[in-house]
């Protein structure tokens, strides 16, 4: 039986509306709208409350993909970067710097919420008195700052340069520090660590559906994802880990993933958490934001 995960409380973000192929969001103090492409029903909120928005992605003319480049329109006090904070009990403290990008995104995913307290509570659990923990396609670093936060060694590798830079934006924001920062391809990093017989108590994995690594290497989900578990589960020391994996791409079932993930670990069905990732909105709609598989020793 598959699970559903969503964000808890959270006084710096909510999301307010979605619907007609846009969600209305709340971080911090300000209102963003941006595309959302399986945002397909009516919205609940009146289209004045939209039009209230402190910045609006508007994506370039002719463009349908969710990934195209736009512009934001944004209201006078908009700011183009701020701080918000991110506390959840337990001790799990800190700060994140958003900004406007090209691409609609901001700089923070917020429906993996219960994926980084998961990464924060389970680092605490490990046997291993410094947990090592790998934090692939890492982005701005999030999952990354909950297990540093937590006291792992952390290894955080994403193939952006400039990704890896607003990471540690984040690191000092939030007073952390002793992060390794890696730009990499993940594959051929992962396949270097295999063969130098690494291993880790902790292993992150969120990767897109398409990527170019520093050099050019191509990443598609569908061709890579089962050669990059595999190598995952050589990683994992096999007496004390845990394993996350989040994937948002269109279509992409999560009988996919409960059919890669059964076929490569050996950890048995009923230690594994398997489904759906989702935002409820302030109208009480499910907007589904990805698949996910985690689960521990």
């Amino acid at each position: 039986m598959y699970d559903f995960l969503t964000t808890s409380p959270w006084p710096d973000y909510a999301l307010l509306d979605c619907g007609h192929f846009q969600k209305l969001e709340r971080f911090g103090p300000y209102v963003l709208a941006r595309p959302e492409p399986q945002a397909i029903w009516d919205p609940h909120l009146p289209a004045s409350e939209w039009q209230r928005a402190d910045a609006t992605f508007t994506r370039a003319a002719g463009s349908a993909s969710s990934g195209d480049k736009g512009q934001w329109q944004l209201k006078p006090k908009m700011a183009e970067q701020w701080l918000i904070d991110y506390q959840r009990p337990g001790g799990l403290n800190l700060k994140f710097r958003l900004g406007l990008s090209s691409f609609k995104h901001v700089g923070l995913f917020p429906e993996q919420d219960p994926n980084w307290q998961f990464i924060y509570n389970q680092t605490k659990a490990r046997r291993t008195a410094q947990p090592r923990v790998l934090n692939l396609f890492a982005y701005t670093g999030a999952a990354t700052l909950a297990a540093r936060a937590a006291g792992a060694d952390v290894t955080h590798l994403d193939s952006v340069k400039q990704v890896n830079f607003w990471a540690r934006d984040n690191m000092e924001a939030s007073q952390l520090d002793g992060v390794r920062w890696l730009v990499e391809d993940a594959m051929k990093y992962v396949r270097r660590e295999v063969k130098r017989g690494s291993k880790y108590q902790g292993l992150i994995l969120d990767p897109p559906a398409y990527g170019r690594g520093p050099n050019g290497e191509k990443w598609q989900l569908e061709d890579e994802l089962n050669e990059m578990l595999k190598l995952s589960q050589q990683l994992l020391d096999p007496d004390d880990h845990f394993f996350v994996v989040n994937l948002y791409s269109l279509g992409f079932s999560a009988l996919i993933l409960d059919n890669l993930v059964t076929g490569i670990f050996p950890t048995p069905p009923a230690t594994r958490k398997l489904g759906e990732i989702y935002l409820l909105d302030a109208g009480q709609r499910k907007l589904p934001l990805g698949t996910f598989c985690r689960f521990a020793t």
